[in-house]
């Protein structure tokens, strides 16, 4: 017994072990510092001096003289502070209307005794791989009363295919003896439901409201094609003006920091010094999400996807 501890122990941190062990840190140090500095770069940038950015080439491992003037040139534009106004509405409702839809339409799914059970998921499917294209998506949208609306941030994306059957393979996952022993105590659906299959699906359901939740604070696309009032524009358009457009609001700001915007060289470095702090402003409510929902999110997709 003493010698196989001590074989076990010698075979623990051997050298062949230890070196295996040491390459697995490094690599995956490396591979942290690789997705962590992005991060870390633009966060250095939107509190540096702009000036001194600008003119700034290569790695940036700290900020270039502290300041918070773009935090403050943000907040001062309306545009930006309307732009959040309306991402959190449209997350809010979107995200309770999807994970409505899905869970009902997961749930009817997943019945054993649904009639063209099978004719019903094939059609699902198709609209998977098929669509009808962006024009006459749009002139839909446009008939029905969608366009320059703030329903049409909600209604196109109600429901994700790809998501339902992830959790109508969730729910089939569970034991079908607990469906059986409610029903024998005379629950209904919403009772089977509500008490028995969500309660149990949680790891799962907290992935599909990821899903859902960043989809929706991402969302831009339906925004600059269906909506042309600036009033209702979502925070990610006024971001892809900034971003790609080159779009600035700051000439009503006036100066800041003690370099007046209104020259070239001071407009230049202050868009750039914007572009970072409406980044960091726009990821910052996502990033503060996830540690919340990281204990369920591998087990969810693992639950998700263990059955076909």
């Amino acid at each position: 017994m003493k010698e196989t501890k001590q074989k076990s122990k010698i075979g623990k941190w051997s050298p062949s072990n230890i070196s295996f062990s040491i390459f697995n840190y490094v690599l995956l140090t490396f591979l942290t510092l690789l997705c962590l500095y992005p991060m870390l770069h633009v966060l250095f940038a939107s509190v540096s001096d702009p000036t001194k950015l600008i003119a700034h080439q290569g790695v940036l491992l700290k900020p270039l003289g502290f300041t918070l003037s773009g935090y403050r040139l943000v907040f001062q534009d309306n545009s930006i502070l309307i732009g959040f106004k309306n991402t959190f509405l449209y997350v809010g409702i979107g995200t309770f209307l999807n994970m409505a839809l899905t869970i009902m339409g997961a749930y009817t799914l997943s019945r054993r005794d649904l009639m063209l059970k099978n004719a019903i998921m094939i059609i699902i499917t198709i609209t998977m791989f098929f669509g009808g294209g962006l024009i006459p998506w749009f002139l839909l949208m446009k008939q029905i009363g969608l366009y320059n609306n703030l329903l049409a941030m909600v209604l196109p994306t109600a429901l994700n295919t790809w998501n339902m059957i992830i959790l109508r393979t969730g729910f089939q996952s569970l034991p079908y003896e607990l469906e059986e022993a409610a029903v024998i105590d005379g629950a209904s659906q919403v009772k089977i439901l509500t008490k028995v299959i969500l309660p149990l699906s949680k790891p799962v359901l907290a992935v599909i409201f990821l899903y859902y939740l960043v989809g929706n604070w991402n969302s831009w696309f339906n925004a600059m094609v269906l909506l042309k009032d600036r009033a209702l524009y979502p925070l990610q358009l006024l971001l892809k003006e900034i971003l790609v457009m080159n779009d600035s609001t700051m000439s009503s700001v006036g100066s800041a920091g003690g370099v007046s915007i209104n020259s070239v060289q001071g407009a230049t470095a202050y868009r750039e010094l914007v572009k970072y702090c409406v980044t960091v402003i726009v990821t910052a409510p996502i990033l503060c999400i996830y540690p919340f929902l990281q204990k369920y999110f591998v087990k969810g997709v693992f639950v998700g996807s263990i059955k076909g």
